[in-house]
């Protein structure tokens, strides 16, 4: 056989193979079974691993209170307070409880049941503030039945959260988790006691993150279902890590409607550090009072976008003052940190330890600045003062009229009452003025980006301006500062 036709067999061979492997393919592919659609479908998740690993760190929290012995008895004695005071002869057959001895002590009554976890092996426990808040004895049980008096460590209203301390060790402590990495959508479970129905397991998804309820509180929203009880318990991830604390929900029947708040972890460790190291938590302030930006706000006035606080007002020798921070403002920066909305500020300043230096970046009359400041320590609120009276002028005339607006010359107790250089007084409104909100008595000290130094200049100013286009003010009433767009009628 010569090599070409060994060739050219060999090829034959090889063809012949090919075919006989690919019919087999082809066969095996038609026989085999079809895979459903609904296979593929990423199954739901089991959480009985997380509720054997978390649960034993969950407790239930029971607070007692003590009130005075009742004199005649419970309703008894509110019906014969109500018959006593209006004067109406007390009914022959009302039933009346003995009257106890005076000197008996003060009984202690059931105030509430609600949940928490334990923070540490050595027995600190963590749980909302609103459950310890008013308890004068508080029980903490743990899943193996065991009941401990608990010691109040500390407790912030302003976050809801408390640290509670029970004398015991080897305790299962809780693992925390990265609020970073938590997603919306993501499956998260609670554990606690509803309705004192303890050890209660239920679960959800994550339905926002960042929801602004509070000043200090960027909360979590779940659709877990979440009850009277649930309060201070853990939110736990699908990795057994706790990434809230259930505290509040939306109803409006006492009941879950699907929309429940959890404080997350990060904040409350944060506060929990404080409480535990010298019982209470110290924030810092700068000493504002802040509104949020408008998109039309902040297209008058050349902001790119609406983000940032707006200041409208500053108490007096506050940091802010001090710093050169002015009713106005619009503070787009604290410390290099963009301020997205007026919420964020308060949570970025007290979470500085008071006496840091930052800078506070402001957008003023068009352009912006930086002002340094020193962070002072929060303090019980001031009540605004009212800006101080003033002898009445005569009307202004002139441009400011067509704008539904009379002025006059803002005396120089108010300029030095109000912190300001200049303004004018507004002494009637109508028409235009009325109708974006201005109100006689408020004092008008900036136009367009453009500071107003006097009547004068605020009719000088005016009649420059194209009547047919939005007018920006920036005015004082009182304390605090806003701005006022005067719109032309179309």
């Amino acid at each position: 056989m010569t090599r070409l036709m060994m060739i050219e067999l060999n090829r034959k061979t090889l063809r012949s193979y090919l075919i006989a492997g690919l019919l087999a393919v082809v066969a095996v592919t038609v026989l085999m079974p079809v895979k459903p659609v609904w296979a593929q479908v990423r199954t739901l998740p089991d959480f009985t691993d997380l509720v054997e690993q978390v649960g034993p760190s969950v407790v239930n929290i029971r607070t007692l209170e003590k009130v005075k012995a009742s004199a005649t008895g419970g309703a008894d004695e509110q019906m014969l307070e109500f018959f006593r005071r209006f004067g109406i002869p007390v009914p022959p057959n009302m039933p009346r409880a003995p009257r106890p001895d005076r000197n008996q002590p003060d009984e202690e009554q059931p105030r509430g049941v609600a949940s928490g976890f334990i923070l540490t092996a050595d027995g600190f426990v963590m749980t909302n503030a609103h459950v310890v808040e008013g308890a004068d004895e508080v029980i903490v049980t743990l899943t193996d039945k065991r009941e401990f008096k608990a010691k109040i460590i500390g407790a912030d209203k302003r976050s809801d959260i408390a640290v509670v301390k029970i004398e015991a060790t080897g305790l299962p402590a809780v693992k925390i988790g990265d609020i970073n990495r938590l997603k919306v959508g993501e499956w998260v479970m609670a554990i606690g006691s509803p309705f004192g129905l303890e050890n209660s397991v239920t679960a959800g998804i994550v339905s926002a993150k960042q929801r602004d309820t509070g000043d200090y509180l960027p909360f979590i929203q779940t659709d877990v279902a979440i009850n009277p009880g649930n309060s201070g318990g853990p939110l736990i991830n699908m990795r057994g890590e706790v990434v809230g604390i259930n505290s509040q929900i939306y109803s409006r029947s006492g009941g879950s409607l699907g929309i429940s708040f959890a404080i997350p972890i990060d904040e409350a460790m944060h506060v929990s550090d404080q409480l535990r190291s010298s019982g209470k938590v110290t924030r810092g302030r700068i000493g504002v009072q802040i509104d949020r930006v408008s998109k039309d706000v902040a297209e008058s006035i050349g902001l790119a976008k609406p983000q940032g606080a707006l200041v409208r007002a500053v108490e007096s020798n506050a940091p802010a003052e001090k710093a050169g921070i002015e009713p106005g403002d619009i503070i787009i920066k604290f410390d290099g940190k963009l301020i997205d909305k007026a919420s964020d500020l308060p949570r970025m300043v007290g979470n500085v330890k008071p006496g840091t230096k930052a800078v506070v970046t402001v957008f003023r009359r068009g352009a912006t600045k930086d002002l340094p400041v020193v962070i002072g320590e929060v303090e019980p609120e001031k009540p605004a003062r009212a800006a101080a009276a003033a002898e009445p002028k005569p009307q202004a005339a002139g441009p400011a009229q067509a704008f539904g607006l009379a002025v006059s010359e803002l005396p120089d107790a108010q300029k030095k009452e109000l912190k300001i250089k200049g303004g004018v007084k507004v002494d009637a409104v109508e028409g235009a003025a009325a109708r974006a909100g201005l109100r006689e008595g408020d004092v008008i000290v900036a136009m367009a980006n453009s500071e107003i130094a006097n009547v004068k200049n605020f009719e000088a100013a005016l009649a420059k301006i194209d009547k047919s286009k939005t007018i920006t003010l920036l005015i004082r009433r009182g304390e605090l500062a806003q701005y006022v767009l005067i719109r032309p009628l179309r």
